[in-house]
């Protein structure tokens, strides 16, 4: 997978305004703890996560979206008339039908011609997104597009709190498969591409690569009908890093780079285990690395993406820097993304209303 036309011009994102602690969740646990014996911090100590965020109930995903995209266009300098395809990425969508994309292209007064769908692949749903627009960028059918989505963790944390206090029968052995679930929270992200000729930044998407292990589909499932999760997170963690490690062999050979030559990475965000672990089997000096997961938890397909757009607000790249974006999802799915970067232009902020 390789590029010659396309760039990322900016980033937008939206972060709830409500934290909620590792803490506070074992507490809210406290009768499975008492039940089973269950030392109180292991959660963190496990994951390496002190807190997540979650948006005020009943927010729809769209609202936040708008948000998201909204800020990424403005800091593009774009006009909403320039966009010719919106992709919305993340799992958390409003309804089964219609597509999500729908009301984010209406609040956001895109053309009437502009390709619009909803994407979900798991935590790389906004990477698929990317792919996707670059490919329409690159064959010329467009100038410029939106990709963007909103993971909304609360239903399914309280979800899980609620299941795991209610259910009797529960041994330390299956609690195990919840733990992953208790990781969850919220956030929003969105990408503004541009072909080269419309870039004001020269932020060159170079390539990547993709790769699957669809044999290890079962080790992460949740059911559509109700916001519940099961995980084996040992062995997903062991075969998401070997699917990892195969990609990134891909990725090497389709955009020439070595380890060395990769001044900063940006990662799916799942836990300190797994961050060591992937870098050791990539062969990549963590230094280089950039994480939100102690604050922001697992946050799906926006973890990636609001890890970037943070990392670089923080500290925007130097001209021509290598920036590696390593995604790992279940099912087990892996797209690995290279940019050279030059300039900077993200917008983010706190959920600008309560819910809707």
């Amino acid at each position: 997978m390789q590029y010659s036309r396309v760039c990322i011009e900016s980033l937008g994102y939206t972060l709830p305004a409500e934290v909620v602690t590792t803490a506070s969740i074992e507490q809210q646990l406290a009768p499975v703890y008492q039940r089973l014996k269950l030392p109180e911090g292991r959660l963190e100590l496990m994951t390496g996560i002190a807190e997540r965020r979650f948006y005020a109930p009943q927010t729809r995903p769209s609202t936040i979206s708008i948000q998201s995209a909204r800020r990424a266009l403005e800091a593009s300098g774009l006009a909403a008339s320039d966009i010719g395809a919106l992709v919305h990425g993340s799992v958390c969508r409003d309804f089964l039908e219609p597509a999500t994309a729908c009301r984010v292209h209406h609040e956001l007064g895109l053309p009437d011609d502009c390709v619009i769908y909803d994407l979900s692949n798991a935590c790389l749903g906004l990477l698929n997104g990317i792919v996707q627009v670059a490919n329409m960028i690159e064959l010329g059918q467009i100038e410029a597009g939106l990709v963007v989505g909103t993971e909304s963790g609360r239903n399914l944390v309280e979800g899980t709190i609620a299941q795991l206090n209610a259910d009797m029968s529960l041994t330390r052995n299956q609690i195990k498969l919840a733990v992953a679930s208790l990781t969850i929270g919220s956030a929003s992200a969105a990408f503004v591409l541009t072909s080269a000729e419309r870039s004001q930044t020269g932020n060159r998407l170079l390539g990547g690569a993709v790769h699957c292990r669809t044999q290890h589909h079962g080790l992460c499932q949740s059911d559509g009908h109700v916001e519940l999760m099961q995980t084996d997170s040992e062995a997903l963690m062991n075969e998401g890093i070997a699917t990892g490690k195969a990609t990134f062999e891909r990725f090497k050979q389709h955009t020439g780079w070595t380890p060395d030559d990769i001044d900063r990475t940006f990662c799916h965000q799942v836990g300190v285990a797994h961050r060591k672990l992937l870098f050791a089997a990539l062969e990549l000096d963590p230094a280089i690395d950039y994480a939100t997961l102690e604050v922001l938890g697992n946050t799906g397909s926006a973890a990636l993406p609001i890890t970037m757009a943070r990392g670089l607000e923080e500290r925007p790249a130097a001209d021509g820097e290598k920036l590696a974006l390593l995604g790992i999802g279940s099912g087990i799915n892996c797209v690995m993304l290279g940019c050279q970067w030059y300039k900077t232009q993200v917008a983010g902020g706190i959920e600008q209303i309560t819910a809707q």
